[in-house]
């Protein structure tokens, strides 16, 4: 396969790759009302418009820092608060995502663990916090 071809394939994958993932964030997003529940636990009804294009500019943000590899030397202090707060967002991203669909309960009683939710849980938590500590410190 010729070198126009394959770069012609990349660009089709990677565009239905992104396309997959930002329709994806779209309808999480979306289904989750998460900028409505924001305004409201935050009592910013009159700034709705303002949270809609703060998400949508740092999306477009971070992926344009990504996509042309930005790099800020910053202090390793800065750096560590941020991953802090980054990785609580996740987080916590992620928590209500599974609370919004019940994962945890589902699974469990597929995996026939119904008494013991907190150790499938503990597990969970535990190997995501010991497998972000080796990729940070290992930097694989």
């Amino acid at each position: 396969m010729s070198s126009l071809w394959q770069h012609i394939l990349l660009a089709i994958i990677g565009l239905g790759g992104g396309l997959a993932v930002g329709s994806g964030f779209v309808a999480f997003i979306t289904v989750l009302d998460i900028i409505p529940r924001l305004a409201q636990l935050t009592n910013a009804h009159r700034y709705i418009r303002a949270l809609e294009w703060s998400l949508v500019s740092g999306a477009l943000f971070f992926t344009l820092a990504d996509f042309f590899q930005w790099v800020a030397a910053l202090p390793i202090l800065f750096t560590s608060i941020y991953g802090v707060f980054a990785g609580v967002f996740v987080g916590t991203l992620a928590a209500g995502l599974t609370e919004a669909l019940n994962v945890f309960p589902i699974l469990a009683k597929r995996l026939n663990m119904d008494s013991k939710l907190i150790f499938l849980l503990m597990a969970m938590v535990l190997g995501k916090i010991i497998g972000s500590l080796l990729q940070w410190w290992l930097k694989l």
